[in-house]
């Protein structure tokens, strides 16, 4: 029978804990909206799937939002060390397998290869991710505990990754701007779901959230108000836009949006939230691998 010895169960657990600590879950799916984005949305019509794949500029891109991801989820993880002892002890004794100190180091190194890698696309690039790095680090360190503003702020970094590569096409077209709204709303939503979820943290450790100063019932009623206004977007890439088969990926996400409403409001313990969050959370992936079905003649031109 095979056993794994005791030095190699240390190393596999360091590097579950590594990988625990900058999310490498969410970066992967970062990656590959980034890139469905570029291929079937972002990138000019004459350009073949293979361009774009192989573009070097853009993989740079990619490369280095990457690591200033990774960096963020550290520095992130760092600041709220107190708070995740009280509301997920499991997972942050796993995130705590590797030091506070080496993994400090590895922040200022991955944001300083981030740096460096931007650096071989062009100078607005290295503004642009130092801009986005300090962005990340000033809600960590301050922003997080604002009421409201802490909220936008995260949606808004959670959304800068998609931002570089419109940005890299110079794609400014209407329908993008509603997408943006509809998948900004949604990482809004689940930011509140995280306050009702982590309220015993916040509490104990002075954070301003919305559950903490108004109470669960109040923000309930804002989240149901975002969920209102959540609508108006889909509507509009259902019916103002040819996203294609895309439309269907919208009535499902009005479904579970609904369904995700009705049990909101039943919802009172931290399981409940998760779950809630999830939802979420599984309204967003669903909604780039949706990407695909904008325009499936495209799908078909761009692979052949």
């Amino acid at each position: 029978m095979f056993r794994i010895s005791r030095r190699n169960k240390l190393l596999l657990l360091k590097f579950l804990s590594l990988f625990s600590v900058v999310r490498g879950y969410n970066i992967l799916i970062i990656i590959l909206a980034q890139y469905l984005a570029s291929i079937f949305i972002l990138s000019p019509d004459n350009l073949s799937m293979r361009e774009v794949v192989l573009d070097l500029n853009l993989f740079l891109i990619v490369l280095s939002t990457s690591f200033v991801i990774a960096g963020g989820y550290i520095i992130n993880s760092f600041y709220d060390t107190a708070k995740d002892l009280i509301n997920r002890p499991n997972k942050t004794k796993l995130d705590h397998m590797v030091s506070q100190k080496k993994i400090l180091t590895l922040y200022f190194v991955l944001n300083f290869i981030s740096i460096i890698v931007a650096s071989y696309v062009s100078f607005f690039a290295v503004l642009f991710f130092s801009a986005y790095i300090f962005g990340i680090w000033f809600y960590s360190h301050k922003l997080k505990k604002v009421l409201f503003l802490g909220n936008l702020t995260s949606a808004s970094l959670a959304l800068t990754p998609f931002f570089a590569v419109f940005i890299y096409y110079r794609n400014f077209e209407k329908v993008i701007f509603v997408h943006a709204l509809f998948l900004g709303l949604i990482i809004i939503m689940r930011e509140l779901i995280k306050d009702l979820e982590n309220i015993r943290g916040d509490i104990a450790l002075g954070y301003n959230t919305f559950p903490v100063i108004y109470g669960e019932r109040f923000t309930k009623a804002l989240i149901t108000l975002l969920v209102g206004i959540t609508v108006i977007p889909a509507f509009l890439l259902i019916n103002k836009f040819d996203v294609g088969l895309m439309n269907y990926y919208f009535y499902l996400s009005t479904i579970l949006l609904l369904v995700f409403l009705f049990w909101l409001w039943k919802s009172n313990e931290k399981l409940h939230y998760l779950l809630l969050h999830n939802i979420l959370k599984l309204i967003i992936v669903l909604g780039v691998f949706s990407i695909l079905l904008i325009d499936t003649d495209v799908v078909i031109n761009r692979i052949l």
